[in-house]
């Protein structure tokens, strides 16, 4: 038997008191009792949903709507063209937004991030606008922006018209579109948290106080945010996030009676998901063995786990996991950094249920012709 196999057999008996990817969730929903016209809870890391209740039913997502307009401004902070310390000055229209707001003045200049933070913590309609102004030129052009985000983000039940979620005949998204939106928005743009985390600030160099309206920051253990939303036709709704022992969670609720139903069904879902799963690190605890590269300048190469090494499981079924490594015998030059190699397969009581790639830690190049002949000089003097 070749002792690559033999070594990737030993490190798969090593591996099988490791968690699997819980593909196979429970086919029914758990018994919660939520107030709420639509709820969905998602694990971020994986995107996996956890529990749905009429996941897709098109609604109205009153400020929610905010989550993308955030994500937008956080992508084009993070992307360079955009910097918290730019000044922004306030419309004739941001300043005439209704609903919630931080009372923009027209003409008044405020900086992006005193405005994320009138976004993020007071949910401001007028701050919303005068970002959206700021980054397209008008609300009209940033909602077009909108619009294109979702469809990438595969957002097939949203339609936005408008940045604030001020009620319009035909403004309507999903739980489970909300759920995507807001899992991008906290996986690729941590830097959020920042602002969504905010319990009591100030503008205005104090002048004008800033209380969050997601009073989950400051009741609930762990939470991350990170955007409450309510109109008289919306009802109340919050997509709320957490996180405890590594695992970040995403519960969306649309269409409670109140706010205090509201936080309780949020925390119901979160609740349920940090009792019932956890996400670890299945990465093998010790070094693959290094796979013959052909014709390299490098004689092997070292396999990898591919990044998404972390799965999510039910805690309940943890002892049930079996792992299994394949890897090729070699490799022909030349060797691409994160080249696939071999697989890291998971099971759970004996059923197959995620299959993680192992992939080249680092480029190889090919061996040109004096480097052979280079090498076949070296072999014969040093057999001589």
């Amino acid at each position: 038997m070749n002792t690559k196999k033999i070594l990737a057999a030993l490190l798969a008996a090593s591996l099988c008191v490791l968690p699997a990817h819980a593909e196979d969730l429970p086919a029914s929903a758990p018994a919660l009792e939520l107030d709420a016209k639509a709820a969905v809870l998602m694990e971020k890391e994986t995107g996996e949903f956890l529990f749905t209740q009429n996941p897709h039913d098109k609604l109205e997502p009153a400020s929610v709507t905010k989550v993308m307009t955030l994500l937008l401004v956080m992508e084009a902070l993070d992307g360079g063209s955009l910097s918290p310390e730019d000044s922004v000055q306030v419309s004739t229209r941001a300043a005439s937004m209704g609903g919630s707001q931080v009372y923009l003045k027209e003409g008044e200049v405020m900086t992006v991030h005193d405005l994320l933070k009138a976004v993020a913590v007071a949910s401001g309609n007028d701050a919303s606008v005068a970002l959206a102004e700021h980054l397209a030129g008008s609300e009209g052009a940033f909602v077009e922006r909108m619009n294109q985000r979702a469809a990438e983000l595969g957002m097939t039940d949203t339609t936005f018209l408008n940045c604030t979620g001020l009620p319009a005949p035909g403004h309507l998204t999903s739980a489970h579109d909300i759920a995507l939106m807001s899992r991008e928005l906290i996986l690729n743009h941590p830097r959020i948290h920042d602002y969504s985390t905010i319990w009591m600030d100030s503008l205005r160099d104090g002048a004008f106080q800033l209380a969050n309206t997601n009073k989950l920051i400051r009741f609930y253990d762990g939470c991350t945010g990170l955007k409450t939303g309510f109109t008289a036709s919306a009802g109340y709704c919050v997509s709320a996030t957490a996180q405890r022992d590594g695992m970040e969670l995403i519960a969306v609720v649309l269409g409670s009676t109140t706010k205090d139903t509201r936080s309780a069904a949020a925390s119901s879902l979160l609740n349920y998901g940090f009792a019932t799963y956890t996400v670890l690190d299945v990465t093998p605890p010790q070094a693959l063995p290094p796979v013959t590269v052909l014709l390299g300048e490098q004689e092997t190469v070292q396999p990898v786990v591919a990044n998404e090494g972390r799965i999510l499981v039910e805690k309940s079924r943890i002892d049930q996991v079996e792992t299994a490594v394949t890897l090729c015998q070699d490799v022909e030059a030349p060797v691409e950094p994160g080249q696939k190699l071999g697989e890291l397969t998971v099971s759970i009581g004996g059923e197959k249920c995620q299959t993680i790639s192992i992939v080249a830690a680092q480029e190889v190049k090919r061996l040109t012709v004096p480097g052979i002949f280079g090498g076949l000089l070296k072999e014969f003097f040093m057999a001589h």
